[in-house]
């Protein structure tokens, strides 16, 4: 499986910080799982013992039922998650990947209660929504050959997830659980509390505060030339960075950068 576009440079097959450590993590308990099987029942995500074992909720999303399992979920975080964390940055990104998976855990508690639900997949399939929402006409390479667009095989996923659960498949895959990933992904998504958004919004609070300087002139409260002027050069260098993330993702920033950055959406986020 291989990705392109014409409108976004994803940058090869290079790591951002969260993806790698999520892989590492999920690696490193599918080895101590393998040498010490017991361990699975104590990290799975069991309903019906919700109440002994609470920290499975979250736990599950590292645990890894084979290597076919836990291959295909790390495939599907390897292409998929960069491109969503370089572009909303780190902290949104494992705020958005935890989420999903609890949202994965919320659905198996109401329909698979008497099930034991293991795998990152809710939580990846999350990050696939959110890729086919913001890229929805990039072509997804099958097997390297047979390209889908990103929201037809998401819709495709979806589907497939949705009839296999209320069918009654018995194929001892957590169909609720991947559901509740698209749905937690869908809702937060939809809540505007991620994608692109944040950054669409800051550059039109640049657009208006530019306006607000320039009307200004002509009101009677004026704001003094010092403020005015350090307003300016911070927004120049808003511009700035929001034409780095542009050109080459978050990763790419530095300390100081991000330092205005959070700076300018504090600001926004009082006003």
């Amino acid at each position: 499986m291989r990705y392109s576009s014409s409108g976004y440079q994803f940058g090869g097959y290079r790591l951002t910080p969260w993806v790698k450590k999520l892989i590492i993590a999920n690696i490193a308990v599918f080895i101590l799982t393998f040498a010490m099987p017991m361990v699975v029942t104590y990290l799975a995500f069991m309903p019906r013992r919700v109440v002994q074992q609470p920290w499975g909720i979250l736990t599950y999303m590292f645990v890894h039922g084979g290597f076919w399992h836990l291959f295909f979920n790390l495939l599907g975080l390897f292409f998929f998650g960069p491109p969503i964390e370089d572009r909303w940055g780190s902290k949104e990104f494992i705020k958005y990947y935890l989420i999903c998976g609890l949202g994965g855990a919320a659905l198996s508690f109401l329909f698979a209660f008497n099930s034991a639900v293991v795998g990152a997949s809710a939580a990846v399939y999350g990050i696939m929504l959110a890729f086919a929402m913001m890229w929805p006409d990039v072509p997804i390479y099958l097997w390297g050959i047979f390209p889908v667009k990103a929201k037809w095989l998401v819709i495709a996923l979806a589907a497939l997830s949705f009839f296999s659960a209320f069918g009654g498949s018995a194929d001892g895959v957590a169909h609720f659980a991947h559901l509740g990933g698209f749905a937690a992904g869908f809702l937060y998504i939809k809540m505007d509390s991620a994608t692109g958004n944040p950054m669409q919004k800051l550059q039109r609070m640049v657009s208006r505060r530019r306006l607000t300087v320039i009307q200004g002139q002509s009101t009677k409260r004026e704001e003094p030339r010092p403020r005015r002027r350090a307003q300016e050069e911070m927004l120049d260098e808003l511009d700035r960075v929001l034409d780095k993330i542009s050109a080459h993702g978050m990763a790419s920033l530095t300390a100081e950068e991000r330092r205005v950055l959070e700076e300018v959406s504090k600001r926004y986020r009082q006003n």
